[in-house]
């Protein structure tokens, strides 16, 4: 009897191990070309080590082709390691690429692989690369994962140099917001470093082989919360100088010199934001050497979200202005069409202006312009005095017209213009996503599909379950917000909504972002007012009370606390 469960799991990377004896050229398990071999770590670079000695497992006899479950094509091999194997392979039911971990039943490591696919699946959190199916089948243990063809590898990303500060802030930001998210649930990573942390195309970070990696490897930690400080801290130390942390290189990335210890990232690199490398020193934190003493270092990814909470935020660069070229005047303008032009340094001859309109015809030519001139002023006295006869008589009517307008002394308000939106993201600021698959349909024109909320058992304030949920949208480009008005599927006492200017689609916490207005109402519908004036890209619309109502069988609901959105329409 096959097991079978929905598990959040990432792609295991060949990081610290020695060349692979299958080799996939251009292919990764979450769909970025990386060559197989290239990974370069050691257990060393990365302060953690296997547990005890590996008991090897033969791997099974797999090729291109081949079905698991008359539904997964192997396509082709990008791992084989260890024992287990990994694929990039084809969803034949769903018409998709997935990626597949294939270890055979009698593998060592198999119930730790299945037990930490099956762990993570609890935490159901969008920042991780999600798991479709976790199977022992046949003899074959295999964990079948998202492939996300749209990602880049940070490895990738740092070919090209350092990033940008805020880049590299968005990174630490919120690679350290879904650790601490996970390990409030229980689970670490072990194996993060730069293969296990890519950017999609949305600009969100999103992480790999939480849990599984280490699982698949052996690797355990004493201190797992440490273990997966310090990482982001490499990874941002790596993000800001190109270079890694430790005297090994890694990750395509050069080593510090030996002997020279652990010395801050603007040592290293001119130009590294200094808030950033005193905290990448704080993660970094061993046997006191930080970039500040005074500074205590962040131990816990909890930690690490208050270190980054408390500084000052750092904002995406300008973009760059290009100033048009000057205005240059033809030669025909200049009076010298069809002339050459005279060589440098040759004298400038003088143009003689041409003689005045002294001929018969010329006379003609000024006394006509004259006689129009004067019809022209008559004709414009003339109907400048019926205009002044005429206002008497509309005097009354006018003065009747400016008092219209709600008392806006005649001058009219302009229409309000509705803001169309070019993409969403459910914003999650503490725990587990509400339904993050469906932000879409509060903007696809149809009220009767909608985002719901999970049902709160108290109420109506989410507090302290949560502090809000919310959906994050795009508007396209910076755009003057006035009002949102959400259409609601339950009416009752109360549904609170506030509204915030956000930096991104991801941004990194609530108290980053500035509330613009707020609204409560018992009915099916908010209209949310914008009571600060400010140009915005990105506005989260935060639900943080929400009324009570019974079972809801059409959305699969409970009766308790809850709310969801049918449509969300914004205007400028």
């Amino acid at each position: 009897m096959a097991e079978r469960s929905t598990a959040a799991v990432d792609v295991a990377d060949n990081s610290g191990e020695q060349p692979l004896t299958a080799k996939a050229d251009q292919s990764t398990a979450d769909g970025v070309a990386k060559n197989p071999e290239r990974d370069t770590d050691s257990d060393e670079a990365q302060g953690v080590g296997p547990e005890g000695s590996l008991q090897k497992a033969s791997p099974p006899e797999l090729h291109s082709g081949h079905k698991l479950a008359r539904r997964y094509r192997l396509e082709e091999c990008v791992t084989r390691l260890d024992g287990f194997s990994s694929w990039r392979a084809v969803d034949e039911k769903l018409r998709r690429a997935v990626g597949v971990h294939i270890l055979p039943a009698e593998h060592v490591r198999a119930r730790s692989v299945l037990a930490a696919a099956r762990s993570s699946a609890l935490l159901g959190d969008p920042r991780f690369v999600q798991v479709l199916d976790a199977v022992e089948e046949n003899d074959l243990v295999y964990v079948v994962h998202e492939w996300l063809p749209d990602a880049t590898e940070l490895t990738t990303l740092l070919t090209n140099g350092p990033l940008e500060p805020h880049d590299a802030y968005q990174m630490v930001s919120q690679v350290a917001s879904a650790m601490a998210a996970a390990h409030r649930e229980g689970l670490a990573h072990l194996r993060l470093n730069p293969n296990a942390v890519l950017r999609a195309s949305t600009g969100q970070w999103r992480i790999r082989g939480l849990a599984v990696n280490a699982a698949l490897r052996g690797i355990s930690s004493d201190t797992p919360q440490r273990t997966d400080t310090e990482a982001i801290g490499a990874l941002l130390y790596a993000a800001l100088t190109q270079r890694w942390p430790y005297e090994n290189n890694a990750y395509g990335l050069s080593g510090l010199p030996k002997g020279v210890g652990l010395i801050a990232p603007d040592q290293v690199r001119a130009g590294v934001h200094r808030g950033l490398s005193e905290l990448a020193m704080r993660a970094l934190a061993n046997d006191g050497a930080t970039a500040s003493r005074h500074e205590t270092p962040c131990t816990t990814p909890e930690e690490l979200v208050k270190a980054i909470g408390e500084m000052p935020r750092i904002r995406p660069p300008e973009p760059a202005f290009t100033a048009p070229p000057e205005y240059q005047r033809t030669t025909y303008q200049q009076g010298t069409y069809g002339r050459p032009a005279p060589h440098p340094g040759a004298p400038q001859p003088i143009t003689t202006p041409p003689p005045p309109l002294q001929s018969r015809t010329g006379k003609v030519l000024k006394w006509a312009v004259s006689a129009l001139l004067i019809a022209a002023l008559g004709l414009g006295s003339w109907q400048l005095a019926d205009a002044l006869m005429d206002q008497g008589g509309k005097s009354d009517d006018t003065n009747k017209s400016q008092q219209t307008g709600d008392g806006d002394k005649g001058g009219a308000k302009p229409n309000p213009m509705p803001i169309s939106i070019k993409g969403s993201r459910e914003f999650v600021a503490t725990g587990d996503a509400q339904h993050p698959g469906d932000v879409a349909n509060t903007y696809d024109g149809n009220a009767s599909t909608y985002w719901r909320t999970r049902t709160f058992n108290e109420g109506p304030p989410i507090a302290p379950y949560k502090p809000g949920v919310g959906i994050v949208y795009d508007l396209g480009s910076a755009k003057t917000l006035r009002t949102a008005t959400l259409d609601l599927r339950y009416p009752g006492d109360h549904t609170t909504v506030e509204l915030y200017a956000a930096d991104s689609l991801t941004p990194a916490s609530l108290d980053s972002m500035d509330q613009i207005g707020k609204a409560t109402t018992t009915g099916t519908t908010a209209t949310v007012r914008v009571t600060k004036s400010v140009k915005t890209q990105y506005v989260l619309v935060w639900l943080t009370a929400v009324p009570y109502s019974g079972p809801d069988s059409a959305a699969y609901a409970t009766a308790g606390y809850k709310q969801a959105i049918g449509e969300v329409k914004f205007t400028g």
